[in-house]
């Protein structure tokens, strides 16, 4: 397929104000819906209609199959404003719309395999390397379980980790890829008890022995070297970000998301709340402006940092400049920790709501389990990210190859 430069912006195609003033109007709608979203434990279908009829799984899209073609930056403030009102829905979309755009960095066959029939055709993931990869003429033999594959029962695509066996070179390194597959080709089972992020529906997929084509394969390693073959067909600027940088992002944004709505739900609280053994009010607590203030200075802190990161991508890539792999590192860690920040600061503050806050009826406890459940994901580990992003301002190489 011959390079598709950046698509004239369809007729109808909504401005990132539109899509920010509809992920608004949907924000108290997500809040009604938060507590029906965690007993059904996955999107309602509902959330995922309006979602649809927004437009915001086409953000990133292609718009050879109908997308917008806006860069990551775009898709991460309709999280974060969305995960004010349900942190799980929030989840799902910002995944399913980053699967979007990852899909259009494989070789172009795959957008075709996926869009070419249904432009609406949605993917979940587990990057995992859980499957069992046999090589076969033309592709690979898939089989295997795979966890947390959030959205899934909304999607009908899974991109699914695997490990392709390098018999010739035992001591070189793994050819670590993610499989497409399609859902006649897999089950989810149901599996999703958990504490926070209950309405994610990040259930387990199951392969038995599927044939996955060449072409719907992700070498992460191509990632690597910035060398994936869709980035040479479809070469708008929103296909010239690292893909571990925003898969990191994605996720760490949701977290910063659910700050901000915890954030706000404090305030209002605590305007009127009165005490309830001597009925002051709450805002003459020197305590509860001293946890608010800090709270806040945090998570205002952490959007500066995410707004000055892309700024800085942005202005890389519209000089046709190299992305440093040192940069892309630092980026990652900086997803970690804001991940990592933002859980700081709702502990902050649901520690300041009292008693009151362990209520179902509260969105405080919501956002405490909910982001609890976010930083403990793989890829926002503060920890080895810290470890990783140390060694390398030391002058060591990256021990990280997603990024």
């Amino acid at each position: 397929m011959p390079a598709i430069a950046a698509q004239a912006r369809l007729p109808d195609a909504p401005t990132e104000s539109d899509l920010l003033a509809r992920a608004r109007a949907l924000t108290p709608v997500l809040r009604e819906r938060a507590q029906r979203t965690e007993d059904e434990r996955r999107v309602l279908a509902q959330t995922v209609e309006d979602f649809a009829a927004a437009g915001f799984y086409k953000i990133l899209q292609p718009a050879l199959y109908g997308g917008y073609e806006m860069a990551p930056l775009t898709v991460f403030r309709v999280a974060m404003e969305l995960a004010k009102g349900c942190p799980s829905s929030a989840w799902c979309l910002c995944l399913v719309a980053v699967h979007n755009w990852e899909i259009a960095l494989l070789d172009p066959a795959a957008a075709a395999d996926v869009w070419g029939k249904d432009p609406s055709a949605r993917a979940s993931s587990s990057y995992a390397p859980f499957g069992k990869v046999t090589p076969v003429e033309g592709g690979y033999r898939l089989s295997g379980r795979w966890s947390w594959s959030s959205g899934s029962d909304h999607c009908s695509w899974a991109i699914l980790g695997g490990v392709i066996p390098r018999p010739e070179s035992p001591g070189g390194s793994p050819d670590l890829r993610a499989f497409l597959v399609p859902r006649p080709d897999y089950e989810v089972v149901d599996v999703w008890n958990v504490i926070g992020l209950k309405g994610t529906g990040s259930n387990d997929v199951v392969v038995k022995d599927a044939f996955v084509p060449e072409h719907r394969t992700h070498q992460l390693m191509n990632s690597f070297t910035m060398a994936d073959p869709g980035r040479a067909t479809f070469t708008s600027r929103n296909y010239k970000y690292p893909f571990g940088v925003v898969f990191a992002y994605s996720l760490a944004v949701v977290a910063l998301g659910m700050a901000d709505g915890a954030l706000e739900a404090f305030r209002e609280d605590m305007k009127v709340r009165l005490g309830a053994y001597d009925g002051a009010k709450a805002m003459e607590d020197p305590f509860i402006r001293q946890r608010l203030a800090e709270a806040e200075a945090i998570i205002r802190g952490l959007h500066t940092r995410l707004d000055a990161n892309f700024a800085e991508l942005d202005a890389l890539i519209d000089a046709g400049a190299e992305i440093a792999l040192d940069l892309r590192v630092r980026n990652k860690w900086d997803a970690q920790w804001i991940a990592k920040q933002a859980q700081v600061a709702i502990e902050l503050l649901f520690k300041a709501s009292g008693a009151r806050g362990l209520r179902l009826e509260s969105p405080m406890q919501r956002f405490f389990r909910d982001v609890h459940a976010a930083s403990n994901h793989a890829f926002l580990n503060p920890d080895k990210g810290a470890l990783n992003a140390g060694l390398v301002q030391l002058g060591g190489m990256t021990t990280d190859f997603v990024l």
